[in-house]
């Protein structure tokens, strides 16, 4: 993932530095199967208006965030593990990312960002979904490698980033699930999740979580308002790498990701909508 444009948790089973709802056990006497368009309020029952979807809403279009309880639920109802594994099983044996990236720790990492696959309808979820494992399976190879692909020969040190400033001896080439670059990208990144980002990198590729955390920090804060307001698949893809891929510069790459989406879309028994290239 290459872009050159600058790249958001209270504890609960561990360290998360962009807040999240807390719902004590009283308000989850109630388990919600809301219908699409109702939100299953703070007590636990379905309906609209403020005193379902405002403060303490579980699920739904809420107009706050959601509980990780809730969010955790809904995104593991799409995630399947016979959709997650569908995608890492192609990985061969003797790929450095086999064993690395797991449903369980994707789950665990999702708990940080309540609103990732979560907001607005049904199929509004499942799309995005299908589009964040789209652009996984392009950049990872269907989950083979954690770290880019002779990344370590490049230079992805912005100089004039005095903010999120390089580090001598290390270098911030692509790692994880949607590869992480740049020295603009690793400072922010770490500050959000809770890592040293400029001086140790590599985490991201030692630390599954770590590296799940990162895939989701970026795509919430670059991806997912693309989506929820309907700009389509393609202007994610402008987004990760538009000035490598869109515009004709790397045509065969976009048309991968897009196959993705639409065979990722075919399976959650959703349609894909429009805008789907760059």
């Amino acid at each position: 993932m290459i872009d050159f444009s600058s790249r958001k948790l209270l504890i609960s089973l561990f360290i998360c530095t962009t807040t999240i709802v807390v719902i004590p056990k009283l308000m989850l006497a109630q388990n919600c199967e809301c219908e699409e368009g109702l939100c299953c309020s703070k007590w636990g029952y379905c309906g609209i208006g403020n005193g379902y979807c405002g403060k303490g809403c579980q699920g739904g279009p809420c107009y706050f965030n959601i509980s990780p309880k809730y969010n955790v639920k809904r995104v593991a109802e799409i995630v399947t593990e016979s959709f997650f594994n569908g995608i890492s099983d192609q990985a061969d044996s003797n790929c450095e990312g086999k064993g690395f990236f797991t449903r369980s720790v994707f789950l665990e990492a999702v708990k940080c960002y309540p609103e990732f696959g979560t907001v607005g309808s049904s199929d509004d979820n499942k799309r995005e979904i299908a589009a964040f494992f789209a652009h996984v399976t392009h950049e990872t190879g269907q989950m083979c490698y954690i770290n880019e692909i002779n990344g370590a020969s490049r230079d992805y040190c912005d100089m004039t980033n005095y903010l999120y400033p390089c580090v001598s001896g290390k270098n911030y080439y692509g790692r994880g699930p949607i590869q992480l670059s740049w020295n603009f990208n690793y400072g922010p990144a770490g500050k959000a999740i809770g890592f040293d980002g400029l001086n140790d990198p590599d985490i991201v590729a030692r630390d599954s979580l770590i590296s799940f955390k990162t895939a989701l920090w970026y795509w919430m804060n670059n991806c997912h308002s693309l989506l929820t307001s309907r700009q389509g698949f393609g202007a994610t893809i402008r987004t990760i790498n538009g000035l490598l891929e869109c515009n004709d510069a790397n045509p065969e790459a976009v048309a991968r990701r897009v196959q993705y989406y639409i065979e990722y879309c075919e399976q959650l028994g959703v349609d894909p909508g429009d805008n789907l290239s760059c």
